[in-house]
């Protein structure tokens, strides 16, 4: 049982989690000012009254990641590992990305496509909602503040943590309302100390609490003496415990969700030694920002010191109203003293050429860093001209993009595993879905957890086992950006255009195929051999239709469908002319035998060819 006792010890362990991410909560929060273009108030500097410029390389940089996560969106494929799972795991192909589009994941998507270079770390919670569907639940898949996320500090694998805190801040009344069972307990305005972003220092929390959702891991043992882990789950607000599924007996010995892992997944830009958790492409190019900022601090010094200045005694009785003013051609003086030494300009410093090319030189240094060259942003340097030049530069400069992306898919891979674990579970009533077919047309399937849960089998040796659909997941991009779908609409047409799809070159086509490497290949090597194989059955078909007029032929006289087949170009297999009696074959000027059929159905292959030939 949880109560206020193990509430209290596990808000001791959530402050001793929180403590130890102290670092890494404050570089989360810095990458939010830097973010948003607040240099300035990052640099240790006690100057306030200066110029401040803010450049946006280091922003241009990161909305380029961004870009490149976009255009490659994901789309999931799921295969069976057994023969018999084939129909199922085809049905989950098709219902998966309906349900991660009915969670609005392309929204979700997009935000942890802006964690991911920004903080380093996009965290993805798969949980089911059972208010969803009108209360027949369904899977949630949303994005989760990396800040409002404890974890056991150490831990390189966050299914490893003992514990995992996510922290809300929530109106109280709402909280009231909707456990009116524990109203009294739940006060507001007891916020504890939680790690939080700059703008949330201004937040009136008065009205306001801090939820906790505590999930927690226990090993148990299973009837067949081994063990296995379950996952806990409760939700409490100080030492008032909302719900524990150890306090349900519905859960209390299975877990929260059957497959026993922690409902999040990190996706990591770069990897760091005891943490799930990564920093991203925005603390490395950081100090170059920083750089680049203050460079142009003392160039635009520079530039406004340049504007023309004075010095002016005394004796010279200038009016400055006149001296200042452009438009007056004509300056009044009070004295007669004027001269070099009463009136002269100020000379401005002169900035070297050395500040400008250290600047150039930092902005260099930022685009190489953080991989964001011209040419992986469509741009051209000077005499590089030819298309095929330019694409394998960009081609070659988008290996970065390459490898952050292949991170994410496997991120995804999990979201989708951890998907088809909660249709395994909790779909025991079937769910209607529309497909849209490839051409257009909608198809309306059902999908329920029957064919997916464990089935007792007969091995070998006759003794009954107990067998769990397991499927894999494969990840490829979704056609997002122009230059991919206009990559592969090129490759098709240069396939059509070698004649690959001709079913009479199946063959040749499958041995060019296997050679290839391009997405979808499978697909496209199904299609050639489905054709050769249709083409074969048809030429055979041909052949025994021919064949059967020529008998008719022989057999009746009737001579009409043989004729009919011919003039479609079908007739039966060329037979070798046998010599006549005496022993010897008619022959042409060019040595063809020219013996002929005295059948009948020669002789209506003759009357046919004589009818049908062009006569000059």
């Amino acid at each position: 049982m949880i109560g206020e006792n193990e509430v209290r010890k596990a808000y001791e362990t959530y402050k001793k989690y929180r403590d130890g991410l102290t670092a890494f909560q404050e570089r989360v929060i810095n990458a939010e000012e830097w973010w948003k273009n607040n240099h300035w108030e990052r640099f240790q500097s006690g100057q306030t009254d200066n110029i401040r410029p803010t450049s946006a390389w280091l922003f241009n940089s990161l909305i380029n990641k961004h870009a490149d996560y976009i255009d490659n969106y994901p789309m999931p494929a799921i295969l069976p590992r057994e023969q018999s799972d084939e129909e199922t795991a085809k049905l989950l192909s098709e219902v998966v990305p309906t349900i991660l589009e009915m969670n609005g994941f392309a929204k979700t998507y997009n935000a942890a496509c802006w964690d991911k270079p920004k903080i380093g770390t996009a965290v993805y919670a798969v949980t089911w909602n059972p208010e969803k569907e009108n209360g027949l639940g369904d899977v949630d898949v949303s994005n989760v503040d990396v800040l409002n996320v404890t974890w056991q500090p150490g831990v390189e694998d966050i299914q490893k943590s003992r514990n995992i805190f996510i922290t809300e801040v929530v109106d109280a009344d709402l909280l009231k309302e909707q456990y009116p069972q524990y109203a009294e307990k739940i006060q507001a305005g007891n916020l504890v100390d939680r790690p939080k972003y700059l703008y949330e220092e201004n937040m009136d929390t008065t009205d306001k609490v801090i939820v906790f959702d505590w999930y927690y891991k226990h090993s148990v043992q299973t009837e067949s003496g081994g063990s296995r882990t379950i996952l806990h789950y409760c939700k409490f607000v100080d030492d008032c415990v909302l719900y524990a599924t150890e306090n349900d007996e519905k859960y209390a010995q299975t877990g929260w969700y059957n497959h026993g892992k922690y409902p999040f997944v990190f996706d990591v830009q770069f990897p760091e030694k005891g943490s799930p958790a990564g920093f991203g492409y925005l603390d490395v190019m950081v100090n170059p920002q920083e750089y680049i900022d203050r460079l142009d601090q003392v160039i635009l010094k520079g530039a406004l010191m340049s504007k023309p200045r004075y010095f002016v005694t005394g004796s010279a009785n200038v009016n400055e109203d006149e001296f200042t003013d452009l438009e007056k051609d004509i300056v009044h003086l009070a004295g007669n003293d004027v001269s070099d030494q009463s009136i002269r300009q100020i000379e401005p410093p002169v900035i070297s050429d050395v500040v400008f090319t250290q600047r150039d030189a930092k902005v260099n240094e930022l685009k190489e860093t953080s991989g964001n060259r011209d040419f992986s942003q469509g741009s051209t340097s000077s005499g590089v001209t030819a298309a095929s030049a330019i694409a394998a530069l960009q081609e070659a400069g988008s290996k970065l993009s390459r490898d952050m992306i292949k991170g994410t898919y496997t991120a995804y891979q999990e979201i989708v595993e951890l998907t088809v674990e909660l249709i395994r579970q909790f779909y025991d009533l079937p769910r209607c879905y529309r497909i849209t077919r490839p051409n257009g047309t909608a198809e309306y399937v059902q999908l329920t957890n029957e064919a997916m849960q464990d089935q007792v089998t007969t091995d070998i040796s006759g003794e009954l086992s107990i067998r769990r659909p397991v499927y894999d997941i494969k990840i490829s991009a979704q056609k997002a950006s122009p230059y991919s779908r206009i990559a592969q609409n090129e490759l098709a047409k240069e396939l059509y255009g070698l004649g690959l799809f001709n079913p009479q070159y199946s063959d040749q086509a499958l041995a060019v195929m296997k050679m290839m490497d391009f997405d979808r290949k499978d697909e496209v090597m199904q299609t050639i051999e489905r054709n050769g194989t249709m083409y074969q059955q048809l030429m055979q078909m041909q052949q025994a239709m021919a064949q059967m007029a020529d008998l008719i032929a022989k057999t009746t006289g009737d001579t009409s469908i043989l004729a009919a087949l011919q003039q479609q170009g079908i007739g039966p297999a060329e037979t070798e002319i046998t010599p006549s009696v005496g022993g010897q074959v008619e022959t042409d000027q060019l040595g063809r035998a020219v013996a002929t059929d005295n059948s009948q159905s020669g002789k209506a292959r003759q009357k046919v060819n004589d009818s049908t030939e062009v006569k000059a």
